[in-house]
């Protein structure tokens, strides 16, 4: 359990520097085709579906591979 939360931690600070540093690299995300945007004069609604999907997929495979 600790391994895991550690190695948590270290991914979150990895992606907060490259925000932090970096914040072009990660202009993509967000963006792709499929993910839902709504703009009235009132509200915006975003929804990153295609975003999540990579985000899931990746973390399903990482996760995967460090069990093995």
């Amino acid at each position: 359990m600790g391994r895991w939360i550690i190695t948590a931690g270290i991914i979150i600070i990895i992606v907060g520097a490259i925000m932090q540093f970096a914040p072009g690299l990660l202009n993509w995300f967000g963006k792709l085709p499929g993910d839902i945007r709504i703009e009235t004069e009132n509200m915006r609604i975003h929804i990153p579906f295609t975003s999540m999907l990579i985000v899931s997929i990746f973390l399903t495979l990482l996760l995967n591979l460090i069990k093995r």
